[in-house]
């Protein structure tokens, strides 16, 4: 009895010390005001390398850009994250930190400076560390690409033709929200350590190199990124990169808005890493309720890449492209072709969506020439045709489809591609119990959630 009593007093002291610690750790959290009459007046002043759990530094709007870029190299927690954010102005303007002739801190040591405006992850000072459960939200990010020069400890230094707004060069539990990315080589890069990023309600835009086809408005690898409720809108004039480019697995993209580029999507295979490409979820790619525009001219015609472009085939991802709840929009004169899969392993399944040409129907093709796409419950424009070249691969489900000249948008000419009241489209699904290996695929769409759903990213609002 002694003995036990003793035990639960040691229990009851160790519990204690542990909410008087906690208590501590939460106290020494710290808000760092950041703008115009506040207690700091520039980027370079925040003392970047002592963030510690809790931490958020403010960024007040204010009518001229911040001229700064630093690096994030610490580590928070789940319950209490490191948080940059900015504070938007009277009218909801972003604060924006332009990359040209930013000012790095002269007491930050890092690698890769010119990669980025933002840098995650890779530094001397502070001590190099797996950064982790950090949030960037509520900015705009531009201006990191050469010609644009910066100043660190070392002087005056050129960006580098891949850098991006936001590089990622390692870390976990990342979170980048409502933020702008443009005006960069790159808008986003996140390198292959990387791993459970979020990227949501962000715009990019305006991103690549002219004459390059190598840098992207995102061009991320990692596992378990999830790219949700994003405005991708076109690349610079005269760049030839993608639109969102990636080498993950486990990848989720769903609810975005992406036009424009090369390609709308090139998911390819994790060329620089084995631990990605060893990864069970490695094969398993899942797209929903995006809208996908091919624009006239732009780009070489293809919707969406699957599989691989290093050449080794053996590293490709070799799985299933879960693509459901899709709108796809082709405005070419000329041939479009929505899924080209790059060896006979790769395949596509794919229900529920809408795939539209304005131009007649036969400029639109499903698959380019190898892989299997399975199909049921979509809409298709009159007059598809299964490739546009020799096709080796196999279409599988063209019963269950409807076709016609109209899926009925409610108003073509504004984009606004949600469903009239006379669309065909409305219930015209497949319900959830039924779908193709939906169960563990990713979160259920609201369409999706209804007995008869409707096909496309909308929900037609009854």
């Amino acid at each position: 009895m002694i003995e036990t009593h003793r035990s639960h007093r040691t229990i009851r002291i160790i519990v204690l010390s542990i909410m008087l610690l906690a208590g501590a750790k939460s106290a020494r959290a710290r808000d760092l005001e950041v703008g115009p009459n506040r207690q700091i007046s520039v980027l370079d002043q925040v003392s970047w390398e002592t963030l510690t759990p809790g931490d958020c530094v403010k960024i007040h709007w204010k009518s001229t850009p911040y001229r700064g870029k630093w690096v994030l190299c610490r580590r928070g927690t789940s319950a209490q994250p490191i948080t940059i954010s900015g504070i938007p102005g009277p009218n909801g303007q972003l604060p924006v930190i332009d990359g040209r002739n930013a000012i790095s801190r002269p007491s930050l040591d890092y690698w890769s400076e010119e990669r980025g405006v933002i840098k995650i992850g890779g530094a001397n000072h502070p001590a190099d560390t797996m950064p982790a459960h950090i949030v960037i939200e509520n900015l705009e990010i531009r201006g990191a690409r050469p010609p644009n020069h910066f100043v660190n400890r070392d002087g005056v230094t050129q960006y580098a033709a891949n850098a991006a707004a936001i590089f990622i060069e390692k870390g976990e539990h990342i979170k980048i929200r409502n933020c702008v990315l443009r005006d960069s080589a790159n808008g986003l890069f996140v390198n292959h350590e990387s791993q459970d990023i979020l990227i949501e309600g962000c715009q990019l835009d305006e991103n690549g190199m002219e004459g390059s086809h190598f840098e992207h408005n995102s061009y991320t690898a990692g596992i378990g990124l999830t790219f949700r409720g994003n405005r991708f809108g076109p690349l610079r004039k005269g760049c030839d990169g993608n639109n969102l480019k990636d080498r993950s697995a486990g990848l989720v993209i769903s609810h975005n808005w992406i036009e424009g580029g090369n390609r709308q999507l090139d998911l390819v295979d994790a060329e620089d890493s084995e631990q990605i490409r060893n990864h069970p979820q490695y094969g398993k790619t899942i797209v929903y309720g995006n809208v996908l525009i091919e624009h006239d001219n732009e780009g070489n015609g293809q919707i969406v890449h699957y599989g691989g472009d290093s050449g080794e085939t053996h590293w490709y991802r070799k799985g299933t492209l879960y693509f459901y709840n899709n709108t796809v929009i082709s405005k070419r004169r000329d041939n479009t072709t929505v899924f080209r899969l790059s060896t006979s392993d790769e395949r596509a399944i794919c229900w529920n969506n809408i795939f539209y040409a304005s131009e007649s129907g036969r400029s639109l093709a499903l698959l380019d020439e190898t892989g299997r796409v399975e199909l049921t419950h979509n809409w298709f424009s009159r007059g598809w045709v299964d490739s546009h070249d020799r096709l080796r691969g196999r279409i599988t489900g063209r019963d269950a489809m409807l076709v016609g000249g109209d899926p009925g948008f409610a108003d073509w000419r504004k984009e606004d591609f949600r469903l009239n009241s006379n669309s065909p489209c409305i219930s015209a699904g497949l319900p959830v119990s039924l779908a193709p290996g939906l169960q563990g695929a990713g979160s259920k769409t609201s369409a999706q959630t209804q007995k008869k759903p409707d096909l496309g990213a909308y929900k037609y609002d009854r």
